[in-house]
């Protein structure tokens, strides 16, 4: 078999135009749309973490604040809600999808910190080694939390900005056009108050 100078120039053009659109950013917009999935997955995966943690530190609860009933109601109702409301990334171009999702989260964050607060009224509770590692896991998790939405706002962030920046708006609308900017979280209502503070 001989190689003629065709084939030699069609495998370097082949090779020259693979580089050319490697290096021309024709991959940055699924590059980026994938690495924002990927971190949904990870707050996702938080807050999963969270809802897990969740009955059993209510049981350990209810063992010595049973009069702290509708409390704890209130936490397994906002569970249950937080666990209802899903959002799959198929969504994530929705913000009114986001902020339900948001909003069940922020509710079932506001229930717990009720919940962790009874403890102070309850001082064999404060010192019971199950109830404090279940509270120094759901202060990590709260943590972890944080960092995921972070890093779900900063890749959301450099995926819009790829589709509506040259030369990504020009690849988005030859080859991406099905493409739409992510919803971002947004802070909550009540984080745009000042505290309270009261003597």
């Amino acid at each position: 078999m001989t190689i003629s100078f065709s084939m030699i120039r069609g495998a370097f053009a082949a090779i020259l135009l693979g580089l050319t659109v490697s290096a021309c950013g024709y991959n940055t917009i699924p590059t980026a749309e994938e690495q924002a999935k990927a971190k949904w997955a990870d707050v996702q995966n938080n807050y999963q973490r969270r809802a897990d943690l969740i009955p059993n530190l209510v049981a350990t609860v209810q063992g010595y604040a049973k009069q702290e009933k509708d409390v704890l109601t209130a936490v397994v109702e906002a569970r249950a809600k937080a666990t209802q409301t899903k959002i799959d990334v198929s969504q994530l171009t929705d913000p009114g999808k986001l902020k339900q999702f948001q909003d069940a989260q922020n509710q079932l964050s506001g229930a717990l910190g009720r919940l962790i607060a009874i403890s102070e009224n309850y001082p064999d509770l404060k010192s019971n080694q199950n109830f404090l590692a279940l509270q120094s896991q759901l202060e990590g998790t709260e943590n972890r939390i944080v960092v995921a939405r972070r890093d779900y706002i900063d890749a959301v962030r450099a995926y819009n900005t790829e589709l509506r920046t040259f030369p990504g708006v020009l690849w988005a609308a030859i080859f991406f056009r099905g493409s739409k900017p992510m919803a971002e979280f947004t802070a909550n209502e009540d984080a745009q108050k000042p505290p309270q503070v009261k003597f």
